[in-house]
C-alpha cells in the first residue's frame, strides 16, 4: 500500500443507494486520503463526490437537486473539483447530461479504483475527464478504506448482477456476476475483528449465487461456515438472498451456525405469479411460501423481511390484490414497499401498460397499511421477552438513550450507560411500535 501524501485539502462524499454505494464510498474515502485529502464538511471541501444509486427515478432526481446546489457552490469557487460516480455515472444518458453541466470528473462503478489518477489529470490541466468502464476487470483486492465508525463493518462478496429482472438497471450498472476468493473475503473478516467490529455483513447483488467467477469451488454454505469461524466476531448477516437460489443446504447452515444471525431478507417483489414472470424473477408464488416454510420450520425464530413493488406494468387489481394475500400469508417482519419506477434501458420500461400514478400510489398506501399492522403486532409479541442486544450507539433519534440490534435484525432503544456500545447485552423488551422497539436493561 502506498504512502500517504502530502496534505491536498478537504473532500466530501455523498452517497445515496443501498449498502453496497456505502461500500464503495468506503473505498473512495480511504483512496483520497491515501493521496493526502482529508474529510471535511460539505461547505469546507475542494473536492466533493457523488457516489450515485439509479434504481429508482426518484433518487436520480434528489441527486440532480444536490448536484445543481454544489455546481452554484463550484462557479463561486473555481478551485472546488466535482467528481460524479456511481451506478448513474454508468447510463450514457446520464454522462451527456453531465457534460452539460460541468462536472470535472465522471467515472463509473467499475473504475473507481482510477478516482486518484482523474484527479491528476484534472490537475494537470485538462479541464473535463470522462473515464466510465463499459465492462468490468478483474477484482481488485487491498484497496484502501475508511470505515464508518461503529460496531458492525460491510464487507463485498461479489459484484454485479446476472439476472436480468424486467425492472432492474442494476446488471448494467455493476455488471456480470464475479465472487471474490474467499481466502481474501475471510482474510478482511479476521481484519475487521482485529480491529474491534463484532459484527460483519456480507454484501452482494445476489449473496446466494456466490461461487460464480471464483477461482476455487465454493458456494455461499461454505463461505458461510468459513465466515462463521473467524475468531473475535459476534455476529454475521448478510444480503441480500434471491429466492430462485436459496439452497436447503443454505437454509441448514444458518441454522446450524454459530454466529449466523436469524435473519434473512429475500425480496419478493410481488405475489402474482403472472406478474413475477413479466418481472423475469424466476419463481413463483408457492415456491416462495414453500421456501419460507422451510426457513421457519429450520430456523428458529428467523425473521423474514422483503422488498414488494407495487404498479408494475400490467398489474390488475386481481394481480395487486395477490401480492395483499402474500403479504398476509407470509407476515413479513419488514419491508421495503414502492412503486414501480420506469428505468430507461430495462426491457419493462417499453412495456405499453404502463401504471397510472395515482393508481400506484393508492396501491402502495393499501399495503403499507396492512405491512405496518403486521408489523406491530410482530412487535408487540416482542414484549415481554429478553432478548440479546449488540449495542449499536447512540439513538438516532433521542442521542440520550442507546440503540442495538437483536440477532433477528430488530432495533431496540433503550435507557444505558455510553461504555455498554460495542458490548453484547441481554435487553428486556418493554413495548413495541410499528417502526419502534422499545426495552430496559434487566435488574440483577
Amino acid at each position: 500500500m502506498k504512502e500517504t501524501k502530502s496534505p491536498q485539502g478537504g473532500y466530501h462524499i455523498l452517497t445515496y443507494g443501498c449498502q453496497m454505494n456505502s461500500r464503495d464510498t468506503e473505498i473512495i474515502g480511504g483512496l483520497l486520503e491515501q493521496e493526502g485529502y482529508s474529510k471535511v464538511p460539505l461547505e469546507e471541501a475542494e473536492l466533493v463526490v457523488f457516489n450515485t444509486c439509479s434504481v429508482r427515478h426518484s433518487a436520480e432526481n434528489k441527486v440532480y437537486g444536490k448536484l445543481g446546489e454544489v455546481m452554484k457552490i463550484k462557479r463561486s469557487q473555481p478551485g472546488m473539483i466535482v467528481a460524479f460516480g456511481g451506478c448513474m455515472a454508468q447510463l450514457p444518458e446520464v454522462v451527456q447530461k453531465l457534460k452539460r453541466k460541468g462536472v470535472d470528473i465522471v467515472f463509473g462503478t467499475h473504475n473507481l479504483h482510477q478516482l486518484p489518477v482523474l484527479l491528476d489529470r484534472i490537475k494537470s490541466g485538462e479541464n473535463q475527464v470522462i473515464e466510465v468502464w463499459n465492462r468490468h476487470g478483474e477484482i481488485i483486492e487491498n484497496l484502501p478504506s475508511t470505515r464508518r465508525e461503529g460496531v458492525s463493518a460491510f464487507v463485498n462478496i461479489m459484484y454485479g448482477c446476472n439476472n436480468f429482472c424486467s425492472y432492474c438497471i442494476v446488471p448494467y450498472t455493476r455488471g456480470r456476476e464475479r465472487s471474490r476468493s474467499a481466502r481474501d473475503i475471510v482474510r478482511e473478516m479476521e481484519q475487521l475483528a482485529g480491529e474491534g467490529f463484532k459484527e460483519v455483513t456480507l454484501l452482494g447483488q445476489n449473496v446466494n449465487s456466490y461461487g460464480r467467477g471464483a477461482s476455487e469451488i465454493m458456494d455461499f454454505a461454505g463461505l458461510l461456515q468459513l465466515a462463521d469461524k473467524v475468531d473475535g466476531l459476534e455476529r454475521i448477516r448478510f444480503m441480500t438472498s434471491h429466492p430462485k437460489d436459496m439452497s436447503d443446504a443454505l437454509i441448514d447452515t444458518i441454522a446450524a451456525g454459530e454466529k449466523l444471525c436469524e435473519h434473512i431478507h429475500v425480496p419478493l417483489q410481488a405475489g402474482s405469479n403472472r406478474v413475477l414472470k413479466r418481472m423475469n424473477r424466476g419463481y413463483t408464488r408457492e415456491h416462495y411460501l414453500e421456501l419460507v416454510h422451510k426457513m421457519r420450520e429450520r430456523i428458529p425464530g428467523v425473521s423474514v423481511t422483503s422488498d414488494l413493488i407495487v404498479g408494475f406494468p400490467g398489474e390488475s387489481e386481481a394481480d395487486f390484490a395477490d401480492t395483499l394475500d402474500m403479504v398476509e400469508k407470509v407476515r413479513f417482519d419488514a419491508a421495503f414497499t414502492f412503486m414501480y419506477s420506469v428505468r430507461t434501458g430495462t426491457r419493462a420500461a417499453n412495456f405499453e401498460d404502463q401504471i397510472e400514478l395515482p393508481v400506484k400510489q393508492e396501491r402502495l398506501m393499501q399495503l403499507n397499511k396492512l405491512q405496518y399492522d403486521i408489523a406491530l403486532q410482530k412487535n408487540q409479541a416482542l414484549e415481554g421477552r429478553t432478548l440479546e442486544i449488540l449495542v449499536d450507539g447512540p439513538s438516532k433519534t433521542n442521542p440520550e438513550r442507546l440503540t442495538g440490534r437483536t440477532r433477528t435484525n430488530h432495533i431496540v432503544i433503550f435507557s444505558g450507560p455510553k461504555d455498554l456500545i460495542g458490548q453484547l447485552i441481554n435487553v428486556k423488551i418493554t413495548a413495541g411500535k410499528t417502526f419502534s422497539i422499545f426495552g430496559e436493561i434487566p435488574a440483577d
